[in-house]
């Protein structure tokens, strides 16, 4: 029980001051928030005080601790404790990397008990995009998700009420008082959600880019830092890859389409593009967890699973375990095409309208943000989306495109789509008769 002497205002006059709070200081703070007795007024305070003062590796860890205490933490059974691995991605313009990653690593062994988020903006979230599958469920009670561990090995949720609460608020009060890109923040939010899952290993994969949340790879490097080192204050084996956002990841944004080239993938082709970042993330995690020796065997594991079946027989059982018929999730997996999986009423290919050449970039953030209004996207927590809309590249960085050829699909309802967006998308690829030369998308690696 945290001691009641404590005053908020105290609290936030010692940060306004530059002082490094206590963890008591700190746990009071996060209590007083959770119960309701913080003002809204004194959690924004609270917040730009950490903002423009910053908080040390200590005083995040403490943040994060005493997040993850208001709410529930899984408790796994002790032979299980060492196997327990997740990754987390700050976001990507048609990252679709999770649900394949899932599956593909509990059939190398571990076990992902995956809780991901909602989407805002241009693109719906894990969740969302799952929830684009009939009847698959994304809340799970406690003893569901734990069957889902025992038996196939992963699940892919949505954080519900009972997990870090503390978050949610504070998250309410970051988005409108303009504190949102406060790295401490930034690292006790996500830290502390995936510290409520039991881990024993992390994977951050942090983009950076064009296309991402953080920019520069300056700034990417210090909430990498900032993760790994609050990570191990944790006892979480925290690695962090920082990734190159700016041409969208494989050829589809939107949320049924990215469940298609999910499939495409778990059955043994897709774009390269993807596999390579889901082996690549799957061969660190194999390593972290001491299944592997070093990070190569773990990536030729994680080829052999995607290549001969066991991924997508993981991702069957995780379907039917979270709800969906064992009918349609035997054809979705298993047949040809794509049966069951929503579709948009109308498709329109641009062609492409400059001079012969070779496709050097592709604006992900533009295809981004046209996809999020066609209404594959939402603005605000709550708001439905429309599972079937989005775009479907037709081309891709280093192919040779000549005019008139299409070089994009656009799945839309009609009278969502507007002469702008046309405009819009046509002004985002860029061709030029010089070579292209493909960059790693790995920027750097820190443990």
């Amino acid at each position: 029980m945290v001691a009641s002497t404590f005053r908020i205002p105290n609290i936030i006059a010692n940060k306004r001051d530059g002082g490094a709070l206590s963890p008591e200081e700190i746990a009071f703070f996060i209590q007083s928030v959770t119960n309701g007795t913080a003002q809204p007024v004194q959690i924004g305070a609270m917040l730009m005080a950490m903002y423009m003062r910053g908080l040390n590796h200590l005083e995040t860890a403490n943040l994060t601790r005493a997040m993850l205490s208001s709410g529930d933490v899984f408790q796994w059974p002790t032979h299980l404790a060492p196997l327990m691995v997740d990754k987390h991605s700050t976001g990507g313009v048609g990252d679709k990397i999770s649900p394949i990653l899932a599956p593909a690593l509990a059939a190398c062994g571990v076990k992902i008990p995956m809780i991901s988020g909602r989407g805002l903006g241009f693109t719906g979230g894990t969740v969302d995009k799952m929830e684009a599958i009939p009847g698959f469920q994304v809340v799970l009670p406690e003893e569901a998700a734990k069957a889902a561990i025992e038996h196939v090995g992963c699940f892919i949720m949505a954080q519900n009420d009972k997990i870090v609460p503390a978050d949610k608020i504070l998250y309410a009060s970051r988005d409108v008082t303009n504190t949102v890109d406060c790295i401490p923040l930034i690292t006790a939010s996500i830290l502390s959600k995936k510290a409520a899952e039991n881990l024993s290993c992390l994977l951050l994969d942090l983009k950076c880019g064009r296309a991402a949340f953080m920019k520069t790879e300056e700034s990417a490097r210090a909430l990498a830092n900032a993760m790994v080192a609050v990570g191990k204050e944790l006892g979480i084996r925290t690695a962090v890859a920082i990734t190159r956002m700016d041409a969208p990841m494989g050829k589809t944004i939107g949320n049924a389409l990215e469940i298609r080239e999910t499939l495409d993938v778990l059955r043994g082709g897709g774009p390269s593009d993807v596999i390579d970042l889901t082996v690549m993330q799957g061969g660190i995690l194999l390593h972290l967890a001491g299944v592997v020796t070093d990070r190569p065997e773990g990536e030729k594991r994680m080829r052999e699973v995607l290549k001969n079946g066991a991924a997508l027989q993981k991702f069957y059982a995780l379907l039917v375990a979270q709800g969906v018929e064992e009918t349609i999730a035997k054809e979705l997996c298993f047949s040809k095409g794509y049966p069951h999986l929503p579709t948009a009423k109308h498709c329109t290919e641009l062609p492409y309208a400059g001079p012969e050449g070779v496709v050097q970039d592709i604006d992900g953030l533009e295809l981004a943000y046209v996809s999020g209004e066609l209404g594959a996207g939402r603005s605000k927590l709550g708001e439905a989306i429309d599972y079937t809309v989005g775009l479907e590249l037709l081309v891709t960085t280093g192919d040779a495109i000549k005019a008139g050829q299409p070089w994009i699909r656009v799945h839309h309802s009609g009278e969502q789509m507007r002469k702008d967006h046309v405009t819009r998308l046509q002004t985002s690829i860029t061709v030029t008769t010089t070579p292209f030369i493909k960059q790693d998308v790995l920027v750097d690696l820190i443990c």
